[in-house]
């Protein structure tokens, strides 16, 4: 049988041995080893023995994976073993336990057959019983007996034996566990050996345990690692990052930095991953302690430097039940030593032999050097400062080299310090194929890293770095990465671009980046003109006394295309030591860029000429409007000049009370970020060619009539704009409208905008979500509409779909006479909860699968829906069309005998949802070419017998097609005019 993946196994190996004969020796040696690899055994040292097992030692059987079976000369007289030996077979048979025997000064053949002087002490115990344990005993002790174990005769000593047994161990734990990512990490046993001594898994007080080192070395590895091997120890296990938290805290960036709500949501987050339940909400801060301190956790927050997260999480062992373990992973020790934490595991770099493993495992895929590369491995090592990150750097760099190209590489190498990190990650950039691409990455290292590409690709298109090509080089010379649509560098590696940077002149004024807090307070503060300079990067946080920049000192930065001044910690309101007590009368008519977090002044300079700025990033700044109404921000003989704004964020700008003066074109805004504004009352009349207009929790009132003129609009959002009461009909005529979100918008009644006259006339419609609003007409919305899908509050299938069942899917009993038309259509209604704490997009498949009266079957090809599911998404409604053709020039489908029809409709949903019920309305909707494009739709029909369609559920799963619907699709499966099809209603029986 093999082992079964959902026992809730609570120790690794159950030892079942005499004591007499090993307990002191080879099994306290073997106990040892196994701790040393994190491996949790059994041990019975408190339980008091008696003649029959006890219930304590019962349940420890079963709830081990691994029973290690130690016959030794006594073994045969302890009715305690024997007893024991029984429940291990039961154990394997019943739910796949794993036995190791281990013949300790032992013939195995003798315990199968119960011979010598071991079968002489087996038959002493069984004298004089007249129950049926002797038979029993027997039968289990010839079972273990015959599986292949270790006899300690083979081996030379006995240390080798237990290294051999603990690892043996070891590999089938590993092979019962699905995750190996970690597998090729030369040295991870080593860390996890050392590990295990601070984490003291076998003892019973919760702990907190650090592992501390600099960035680079492996922390993260090595928590992940240790994550994966122990998490099944325990009741809940959860992995916090830093985007966990950040996702978490985001809402409160305006927020004091002890905000009580804050905390709060921390902890509700916190406990809602923990627990597994969604949606938690707490009234107070002692709950995580009433909540988990009865439970046995695994806690572990990775790359953590903020004290208050820490605080506000895990604030002490007490919160946590007996066994808990707390790793926090950090750079910053002094986090660990403020929170009590003296259990700190340093992260060494390592030794040479183990990375010259590390190098040859990412520079040839093994970690053994290959043949003719042996020296020259071992410097390169060297040369990186044995630190893993700039090993594994080094190591795809020069994967698939020859020898040739390696040795022109190190005479650059011997020139710099002893393979110190920067120098070892400044290789990669030397090689570089040309200085465009060089230039393009000090961009990225000083000023972009995180951006999105086509945001860099507009900020440099008159630079001629050529940045298409560009990125990629740097991506394939592993400068850079992309995550998503952004654009990403490794902190270290950024490091080593500002690093060159730098060193382009002693004096800050003849850089090109200035990224120093301390070389921007001294640009700022002196007198001297700066034509070198064209960006500037100041984080907030670096300032620790008070910086004062004059009106004037702009001036002296003529050649300023980029700035950015911003906050990124989580102590979203420390205090700004930035002032303008004169004001600001001057900006760079070359910005492109303008990020300034907290810009302290109610307006920009009126006589700042933006005509080249292509995005604007004001985050909780002071501002309540961009510009006076006194002076274009262009050129001011052309008031009505064009400006090439791309994007223009304002969130939490509290002030905020209008965006731009009249008479300014912003032609190229295509997104327009005011969330959090909340005073901000008027919706923006800003760019006919906006295509994300993101306006959440504002004070805007309605929408209002001249959005038609919006016609390039994508997406809507303004979720929790509490007084939003009338959204304009006209929002109906955006073609090109995908999203719509008025979630938590408490004000609004009225959605007859939705009921679309003309809607025949357009290629898309939107995803529209009304999370928790509830004084909506949810049947009209329902039953008037046409959308790609819709979101609507509630816990139940409204009654006007006539099919419903509980869970995912259910059956509709056709008459014969349907099946003559062309297509099934319908409109589906599922209950959902969502496991994410945030927006996902969430794959549904939606099959049908008709069975006539022979049994004979016919399913039709899978569609596929993806959906957006909105935050807190607590027994919502998902409505959606869908369309199938039946396709009745198949003959073999005509040719079965449908008298009557069942048809089965299943929805399927992947991890981030829970359908709990669902409900089918037949249609009666008429479809245009056009409007089908925008309703699920499966491809040409698949014919099933019914002993096909008995074969595994896995197997099909593999075979689905998954279809992309467009308008010609559905005319080449049904041979027809789609404007003519679903007029009539299917009759149901």
């Amino acid at each position: 049988m093999a082992i079964s993946s959902s026992c809730n196994w609570v120790f690794d190996v159950f030892p079942s041995f005499s004591g007499e004969d090993v307990r002191r020796t080879f099994l306290s040696h073997l106990l040892l080893s196994l701790d040393h690899k994190l491996i949790t055994c059994f041990k019975d040292n408190e339980i008091e023995r008696s003649q029959s097992i006890g219930l304590k030692l019962v349940h420890a059987i079963r709830d081990s994976r691994i029973a290690i079976v130690v016959f030794s000369k006594t073994y045969a007289s302890s009715t305690w073993c024997l007893n024991e030996l029984l429940e291990i077979v039961k154990c394997k048979e019943d739910k796949g336990q794993i036995v190791i025997p281990v013949f300790y000064g032992l013939d195995p053949s003798h315990v199968r057959k119960q011979t010598g002087e071991f079968g002489e002490t087996f038959q002493m115990i069984c004298k004089n019983r007249s129950d049926e344990l002797p038979d029993l005993w027997k039968g289990a002790l010839t079972h273990v007996a015959n599986i292949h174990g270790y006899h300690s005769d083979n081996w030379s000593n006995e240390a080798h034996l237990i290294e051999d047994i603990t690892n043996d161990v070891l590999g089938r734990l590993v092979s019962l566990t699905p995750s190996m990512e970690f597998a090729d990490f030369a040295g991870i046993e080593d860390h996890i050996a050392k590990m295990s001594v601070l984490l003291q898994l076998e003892s019973e007080e919760a702990r907190m345990v650090g592992i501390w080192g600099p960035v680079g070395i492996g922390k993260t590895t090595i928590a992940r690692a240790l994550f994966g091997r122990i998490s099944r120890h325990f009741q809940s296990s959860i992995f916090i990052d830093r985007a966990f938290v950040s996702k978490t805290m985001e809402i409160f960036r305006t927020a004091n930095p002890d905000d009580y709500n804050m905390k709060l949501r921390l902890q509700e987050s916190f406990l809602s991953e923990i627990l597994n339940k969604k949606d938690i909400k707490i009234h107070h801060l002692g709950v995580v302690g009433e909540r988990l301190k009865h439970k046995r956790v695994l806690v572990v927050l990775d790359d953590l430097s903020d004290q208050l997260v820490l605080d506000s999480l895990v604030g002490g062992t007490q919160w946590f039940g007996c066994w808990s373990r707390i790793l926090v992973v950090t750079k910053d020790k002094h986090v660990l030593r403020a929170h009590g934490i003296d259990r700190i595991y340093e992260v060494a770099v390592p030794s040479d032999e183990l990375a010259l493993d590390m190098f040859c495992t990412y520079a040839f895929r093994e970690n053994s050097q290959r043949d003719g590369f042996n020296e020259l491995a071992s410097e390169v090592a060297k040369f990186a400062g044995n630190l893993p990150l700039a090993l594994n750097v080094l190591g795809l760099y020069l994967r698939g080299r020859d020898k040739e190209d390696w040795l022109d590489m190190l005479p650059r190498l011997r020139k710099g310090p002893d393979g110190k990190i920067l120098k070892a990650l400044r290789v990669s950039y030397d090689g570089l194929g040309c200085k465009e691409d060089k230039a393009l990455f000090r961009h990225i290292a000083c000023l972009f890293n995180g951006m999105e590409a086509n945001d860099i690709k507009m900020l440099l298109a008159d630079s001629g770095l050529d940045v298409n090509i560009g990125l990629k080089n740097l991506i394939d010379n592993s400068l850079i990465h992309e995550r998503g649509s952004c654009v990403h560098t490794h902190c270290l590696v950024q490091e080593m671009g500002k690093e060159i940077v730098r060193t382009q002149s002693n004096k800050p004024r003849e850089r090109e980046f200035l990224v120093d807090s301390k070389d921007v307070c001294d640009l700022f503060s002196g007198n001297s003109d700066s034509k070198k300079v064209i960006g500037i990067s100041l984080n907030l946080e670096e300032l620790y006394e008070l910086l004062r920049i004059d009106k004037k000192a702009f001036r002296r930065l003529r050649n300023l295309r980029f700035l950015r001044i911003y906050k990124d910690s989580l102590d979203l309101h420390k205090q700004i030591r930035l002032h303008l007590p004169g004001g600001l009368n001057y900006l760079s008519p070359k910005l492109k860029l303008l990020c300034w977090d907290g810009f302290p002044l109610p307006c920009l300079p009126s006589s700042f000429h933006a005509e080249h700025l292509i995005v604007l990033r004001m985050r909780s700044s002071k501002l309540e409007k961009l510009w006076e109404e006194v002076e274009s921000p262009t050129c001011p003989e052309d008031p009505d000049s064009v400006l090439m704004l791309n994007e223009l964020y304002m969130n939490d700008c509290e002030s905020l009370l209008t965006v731009l003066p009249t008479g300014i074109n912003l032609e190229s805004l295509y997104r327009l970020d005011l969330s959090g504004s909340s005073r901000f009352r008027s919706f923006p009349y800003i760019s006919t060619n906006i295509s994300f207009l993101i306006l959440n929790q504002t004070d805007i009132k309605e929408v209002p009539w001249w959005i038609e003129n919006f016609s390039r609009l994508v997406c809507l959002e303004m979720w929790e704009c509490k007084r939003l009461n009338y959204i304009s009909p006209n929002i109906s005529k955006l073609k090109l409208l995908e999203k719509v979100d008025f979630s938590n918008c408490g004000a609004l009644t009225d959605a007859s905008w939705l009921d679309r006259p003309n809607a025949e006339t357009h290629t898309k419609l939107p995803a529209l979500s009304f999370i928790n609003c509830f004084k909506l007409d949810q049947e009209a919305l329902i039953q008037q509409s046409v959308f790609k899908y819709l979101i609507l509050p509630g816990g139940k299938v409204p009654s006007h779909f006539t099919n419903q069942a509980t869970g995912s899917s259910l059956v509709i009993r056709l008459l014969q006479s349907s099946l003559s038309k062309q297509l099934l259509g319908f409109r589906a209604c599922l209950v959902v909860d969502a496991n994410e704490p945030k927006s996902k997009i969430s794959s549904w498949i939606i099959s049908c699968h008709f069975t006539g009266k022979d049994r004979s079957s016919f399913r039709s090809s899978d569609c596929q829906l993806d959906i957006e599911l909105p935050r807190q998404m607590d027994n919502h409604l998902v409505i959606f069309d869908c369309c199938f053709p039946l396709n009745e020039d198949n003959d073999s489908l005509a040719e079965l005998n449908y008298d009557p029809v069942d048809v089965e409709i299943k929805f399927t949903g992947d991890s981030r949802c829970e359908i709990k019920g669902c409900g089918v309305q037949l249609s009666e909707v008429c479809f245009s070419d056009k409007q089908l494009s925008n309703v699920c739709e499966a491809d040409k029909s698949n014919m099933v017998t019914a002993e096909e369609f008995g074969k595994s559920i896995a197997e099909a799963r593999r075979s689905r097609k998954r279809l992309r619907v467009t308008g010609k699709t559905i005319q080449e499966s049904t041979d027809m005019r789609c404007s003519q099809t679903v007029k009539e209603r299917w009759m149901y029986v």
